[in-house]
């Protein structure tokens, strides 16, 4: 068998300039292996071939060079911005990667006469306005309880409030003014929301000292009971104080805090969010591709991936950087104003670093300690499956239906000692009789490994089968069809009763079954994998058949076709604001006549 002759550099490095730019190391078959960026791109990549103390990934990423590309750039901070992009779009496997797609949640009060308060995820406008971004959608939503509670906004949908008659629930426990209703008059109603955008903004002393000063004229003017309300609010602002604010110095800043820490070849980044100096919370973040990376390099890779799209704030504070001053001049331009990243740690910033680093440690500790777990539960598998320590990559399918209808396969990953949400599939099945398990499996395993079987992406080291014999003999079908015959696959019949622990697994290419224990971490390992199989598909099912209903509930009313129904759910913001809708307030949409509304009303009730 002839092997490919040694990559040779000499020719490409000849040719490099001594300019800012970015370079792509190249495997066999162009897969991107590396991509870095260069102050300097012909000293920077032939310190690759010339350097003989690279670490052991670095010499075994060398080995597997066939080709080098370059790009030119027009400074250091283009070569910033144009390496990370090519990272995310890419996925080079000797990278760093954060993998954090989720956009963050904000509060947002709505631009409406009346705001609304509300959770919110996507793209910002000049509409509303937007307060944040939080770590995590429960710091949002608790914070929003603790507006409730204190200003009594309205949280409804505008299809709710716009058709109320009488006040809701929100109002009989005092967590809403019924503006729906009228019960607050709308200077009172914008006061409040003036006072919750100043506490949002971390105006605290300012909004308490102007409460406390009504509260006195109230009660200067034997008002008890409207000084009553003031009072506490008053007390309900200085208890949030007293658990959100990092410091009493700090109000009205904006900042985050990334700490991060190394062990065990497991990196964990913390970042801290302080908005209107209250601390809203922390996320621990676990890049892939981590192993020989510092944590000073670990904390770069973080704020170039994470703020490449992303709102910053006006401090950002780490322990070190490799060049916090070309960080901090990267950051500016991404921000448009000038943005602090700020490695002098003294007093309380000291204070907030040591808080996020013991938060990576907390979190590091726990990863490790399921890890541990998980290794367990893994070689317990490979132990009873007979198929020695090759097993690391699981995929899991299942199908979901009702009586036939809204068909979705799903295709979840087990990978690296943990579920791998990122890489899982829906699959939505057609063309085949309803209800048909076996063609439903059989649509889904060959639109998967037709494509795995032409190199377009990764091979598993098992497949799982949510189902008994057929499923399983379909599957073996499909894979000699594919032309993967060896993989191995492994059905997981229901128990008696469908109990959990009674479950039969069939291991067709070694034509027997078996029957775990009930504590047996290698079913407990398989149960994990199935139940996230089986949930997966069922929110996939549930979504297409409320979708598939919502469209048929308005298509089978005569006299409403597509226009029509367009405008009535654009009106009422869903089917959910039809169907909750009067016959007087669906006559108010265009072209629907009170004949028309009241004929829509029956037939949604």
């Amino acid at each position: 068998m002839s092997t490919a002759p040694a990559f040779d550099p000499k020719p490409v490095l000849a040719l490099l300039p001594n300019l800012p730019g970015v370079y792509r190391m190249l495997g066999e078959g162009g897969v991107v292996l590396y991509v870095g960026k260069a102050n300097d791109l012909k000293k920077r990549v032939s310190s690759y071939f010339q350097k003989s103390d690279l670490s052991p990934r670095i010499k075994l990423m060398v080995a597997q060079i066939v080709g080098i590309e370059t790009t030119v750039v027009r400074s250091e901070s283009e070569a910033f911005l144009l390496e990370n992009n090519l990272i995310k779009a890419l996925n080079p496997r000797y990278n760093i990667l954060f993998r954090d797609d989720k956009s963050y949640p904000y509060i947002m009060l709505s631009g409406h006469r009346i705001a609304r308060l509300a959770f919110f995820r996507g793209a910002l406008d000049r509409v509303n306005q937007y307060f944040g971004p939080f770590p995590s959608g429960f710091a949002v939503r608790e914070t929003m309880q603790l507006l409730q509670k204190v200003f009594r906004l309205r949280t409804c949908e505008d299809s709710v409030f716009q058709n109320r008659s009488r006040p809701c629930l929100l109002y009989q426990i005092k967590r809403c003014t019924g503006p729906c209703v009228n019960l607050i008059g709308e200077a009172d109603y914008r006061d409040d929301v003036r006072k919750a955008v100043m506490f949002l903004q971390g105006k605290d002393s300012e909004l308490l000292a102007e409460l406390d000063a009504r509260m006195r004229e109230l009660a200067a003017t034997f008002e008890y009971e409207r000084a009553a309300v003031l009072r506490d609010q008053i007390s309900s602002l200085n208890k949030i104080r007293e658990k959100q604010f990092v410091s009493s110095n700090t109000s009205q800043l904006d900042a985050d805090v990334v700490a991060c820490v190394a062990r065990d070849g497991l990196v964990c980044v913390n970042l801290v969010m302080v908005r209107g100096g209250r601390h809203l919370g922390d996320k621990s973040f676990f890049p892939a591709n981590a192993d020989e990376y510092g944590p000073a390099d670990a904390v770069e890779a973080f704020l170039l991936q994470h703020y490449l799209e992303r709102s910053i704030p006006q401090q950002i504070i780490v322990a070190e950087l490799p060049d916090a001053v070309t960080m901090q001049a990267l950051l500016s331009e991404q921000a448009g104003r000038k943005v602090y990243v700020n490695t002098n740690t003294i007093g309380e910033r000291r204070v907030w670093l040591e808080m996020a680093t013991k938060n990576a440690e907390i979190a590091l500790g726990q990863r490790l300690g399921m890890q541990a777990t998980q290794a367990v539960r893994l070689e317990a598998l490979q132990d009873c499956l007979g198929l020695g320590n090759g097993i690391q990559r699981i995929e899991c399918f299942d199908i979901s239906h009702t009586m036939g209808e809204a068909t979705v396969a799903s295709c979840v990953i087990y990978d690296r000692l943990a579920m791998q949400p990122g890489e899982y599939r829906r699959y939505n099945i057609s063309g085949i009789t309803p209800g048909d398990d076996f063609a439903a499996m059989r649509d889904v395993l060959t639109r998967r490994y037709q494509k795995l079987a032409e190199g377009e992406g990764v091979l598993p080291d098992l497949v799982l089968i949510d189902g008994g014999l057929g499923q399983v003999g379909i599957a073996l079908e499909v894979m000699a069809e594919v032309g993967l015959s060896s993989l191995p696959i492994v059905g997981v019949a229901k128990g008696e009763e469908r109990k959990p622990g009674l479950e039969t697994l069939i291991i067709p290419q070694q034509q027997k079954t078996l029957q775990l224990p009930t504590d047996h971490p290698g079913l407990h390992l398989i149960q994990q994998i199935r139940d996230e199989a089986h949930r997966f598909a069922i929110s996939g099912h549930r979504h297409k058949r409320a979708k598939a209903r919502v469209s048929s509930s308005l298509e089978d009313i005569p006299g409403v076709g597509p226009k029509r129904r367009q405008r009535l759910l654009t009106h009422f913001g869903g089917i959910k604001g039809v169907q909750q809708a009067g016959v007087d307030a669906l006559s108010q949409v265009e072209g629907i006549s009170p004949q028309l509304a009241e004929q829509i009303y029956r037939a949604l009730h």
